[in-house]
């Protein structure tokens, strides 16, 4: 059995075994661990989780999703009421800060507003990705802190020498010009990967987060 072979159907059976996926529209399609995820799903939760799952496999580098969510019926809302429906919502995390808002197009949610850290934005995509009714949220959010660029590199790599699943001999490289973190160098999963990225956000004063990180698998 070829190696493509193996880790496409070792795609389609976590996507089945994940409970949090309906896996019936998907198609899988792999080419030398560059993984693309067609077809359709019923919610933006999954859309996101189905991407999760594949990543979780064994020999995948990278993920495409090409999914399409279309909502079953009954779960479509109009504009004015999943705006209000996700600013509600938003204004009732306290991990949120006041200054984001929200505004509803078709389902799609584009969030704007300044807060101090990635870990922010994180939580204002995460409170309103589970709505119902939504599609697609488009985080416009802006970071409003300064960054020292020698302070957020040191801050990033001292964070990557306390993880636990990043190994000592790591050749990970992290580069600050601005408020953008580069990331450089091999990772051996997506859980390492992920948990570098997420060092990153965990910066004060970091706006965007470039990832050149490259999965040996």
């Amino acid at each position: 059995m070829s190696k493509t072979k193996d880790v496409r159907e070792a795609v389609e059976a976590e996507l089945t075994f994940d409970p949090l996926v309906d896996a019936t529209d998907i198609k899988v399609v792999n080419m030398n661990g560059d993984v693309a995820l067609n077809g359709t799903v019923p919610s933006y939760p999954q859309y996101v989780e189905a991407a999760a799952a594949a990543q979780r496999v064994d020999g995948v580098k990278n993920v495409h999703n090409h999914l399409e969510v279309v909502l079953p019926p009954g779960d479509s809302r109009d504009d004015a009421t999943l705006t209000t429906t996700a600013n509600n919502a938003l204004a009732l995390n306290i991990t949120v800060p006041d200054s984001v808002e929200a505004i509803a197009r078709n389902g799609n949610i584009a969030l704007t507003g300044t807060v101090d850290y990635g870990t922010d934005r994180t939580a204002a995509e995460m409170t309103v990705a589970g709505l119902t009714g939504v599609r697609n949220v488009k985080d416009d959010i802006e970071i409003s802190n300064d960054a020292d660029p020698v302070g957020v590199t040191l801050n990033v790599q001292d964070a990557l020498d306390r993880y636990s699943l990043i190994p000592d001999d790591s050749d990970i490289m992290v580069d600050t010009s601005g408020n953008t973190v580069t990331l450089s160098g091999h990772v051996r999963t997506w859980a390492e990967h992920d948990a570098v990225i997420d060092a990153s956000w965990m910066a004060p004063g970091v706006y965007d987060v470039r990832d050149d990180l490259t999965i040996t698998g």
